[in-house]
């Protein structure tokens, strides 16, 4: 017997190729090849429209190339069926694993990849057609691309059918009425839709994440892999509070050392930093750090510095936690989120704001629908208020697919002022330094901004591409708080008319 739908979606994939090929031909076939019927607007310009078509054709080849590995996987999946059926019933582990062997070969062969490549495939394709038919059918309409397939393969390990089922209908599902519509699960980069995918299984794993975080302590590392050209990795696996400081504060210290004088990176600064901390002696015990220069010598005159040459104070590196009020009362463990990485256990928050530590700034969140309630007093003041309200309101940079975090962005007018733009929440972005050069030295442009939605942007050609946007979501109500309101379910969002006051009487 045939798969069911398999004509249909050849059909679909045969139509979207000739019109893939037909925006190559306008695209390519140079003068007198059309003015093109894309998105953007030709204007009766032979250039603009070539233009236009180029755009089409690249948006056309990521549906086709979906298409193809839909029925990659499709094809994948009914081999292994197939060849099993050929072989017959196994009568031993050893007869099991010698025909699993023998399909990845034969696969790994027929691809001309590795046969570690070929069994990830067939173990993708065994995930997609028996649990994720969500998946498999956005990607088999083009809807999705290969790599969201796998983050969603990825993100649904370890969980049973049902949180699997839960966790796709969320992006996917179509009659979900809370699931994420604001951006598509395919119109976000695959790395921000793995956060977005990761930060939900987090909050709603079936096991808690304080007992999950338990675990993966036991699995901190210091691993060293050596590379080309006399290089290596040193990377640590830690807990998400310890990385996020580490991170925050060497960042810190490299925008110390930035200045007209000096030549390198951002990112060289950095990896300069960690390699002085980790090699001096006693440097956890010192609040400076001495930096060398590139070429090892010392660095004998640090601009903008007053201090002993080549020593820099290292500044408190800053971190949003942002906390449901009953986690932080010790009343539910419903993850917290650290900014820039995501949920956290509600002890590791209660542990960063018990400990005062400076660097972080404590964000209650309303019990109600999730909303950021309040944010610490040590931050009052209007302008420092509004830096912080857009932290929490974009998460990172707003330009589409960047993830460039929030600490590395500056408050920017949507609106110029010098143009009439006002200096309220409505009107205001942060984007990162390289997409701030980008909206004041090009034609790209903001969209409009909400207070609680960030800013999309519009590109030279007219398309509109939006921004990805928070997914807060209501917080748990412990059980004790929940008996006295009436007609409550288990852990709902409780209605407007209820205002926290009033459930804590």
């Amino acid at each position: 017997m045939g798969i069911p739908g398999v004509d249909e979606a050849v059909e679909a994939f045969e139509a979207a190729a000739a019109e893939f090929a037909a925006c190559v031909r306008r695209g390519l076939g140079g003068p007198g090849s059309g003015t093109g019927s894309g998105t953007g607007s030709g204007d009766g310009d032979p250039l603009r429209g070539q233009a236009d078509a180029c755009l089409d054709g690249l948006g056309g080849s990521v549906r086709v190339d979906a298409m193809v590995a839909a029925f990659r996987v499709r094809l994948a999946a009914a081999y292994a069926g197939k060849a099993a059926a050929l072989d017959g019933p196994v009568r031993s582990p050893g007869e099991h694993t010698a025909q699993e062997m023998g399909v990845v070969s034969e696969v790994a062969c027929a691809l001309t990849v590795s046969e570690r490549s070929a069994s990830a495939l067939l173990a993708q394709a065994h995930e997609l057609t028996t649990v994720l038919p969500l998946t498999l059918a956005a990607l088999q309409s083009g809807d999705l691309s290969w790599q969201h397939a796998r983050v969603m393969v990825d993100e649904t390990t370890g969980l049973d059918a049902a949180g699997a089922a839960a966790l796709e209908a969320r992006f996917l599902g179509p009659d979900v009425p809370d699931r994420a519509r604001e951006c598509p699960a395919g119109e976000l980069v695959p790395s921000r839709f793995r956060a977005k995918a990761r930060t939900w299984r987090e909050r709603h794993h079936p096991v808690s994440i304080e007992k999950r975080h338990a675990r993966s302590v036991l699995d901190r590392r210091l691993e060293y892999v050596p590379d080309r050209d006399g290089m290596a990795w040193l990377s640590a696996y830690l807990p998400a509070d310890r990385a996020a400081g580490i991170w925050n504060g060497i960042t810190a210290t490299a925008r110390a050392l930035q200045g007209p004088a000096e030549t390198r990176t951002m990112t060289q600064l950095r990896a300069d930093i960690a390699a002085k901390l980790l090699l001096s002696s006693g440097a956890a015990d010192d609040t400076s750090v001495d930096v060398s220069t590139a070429d090892g010598g010392p660095a004998d005159v640090l601009p903008g510095n007053d201090l002993m040459a080549g020593r820099v104070p290292s500044p408190a590196a800053q971190v949003l936690v942002t906390v449901p009020v009953f986690a932080l009362m010790g009343l539910t463990d419903e993850p917290a989120t650290l900014d820039g990485y995501g949920p956290i256990p509600a002890s590791m928050a209660r542990n960063l704001v018990a400990n005062g530590a400076g660097s972080f700034h404590r964000v209650l969140t309303d019990p109600r629908n999730g909303a950021p309630l309040e944010i610490g007093r040590q931050s009052y003041r209007i302008p420092a208020a509004m830096r912080q309200w857009l932290r929490m309101r974009d998460g990172k940079c707003p330009f589409p697919g960047c993830s460039n975090q929030s600490l590395d962005d500056a408050a920017d007018h949507l609106l110029a002022w010098a143009d009439g733009g006002t200096t309220g929440i409505s009107n205001l972005g942060q984007p990162c330094p390289k997409h701030h050069r980008l909206k004041h030295t090009t034609a790209w442009t903001p969209t409009e901004a909400s207070i609680d939605k960030p800013p999309g942007w519009t590109s030279p050609t007219g398309r509109h591409y939006q921004s990805e946007h928070q997914d807060w979501e209501p917080p748990q109500w412990p059980p004790q708080i929940l008996c006295p309101i009436p007609d409550q379910e288990h852990n709902p969002a409780v209605p407007a008319g209820v205002l926290p006051g009033d459930a804590l009487r």
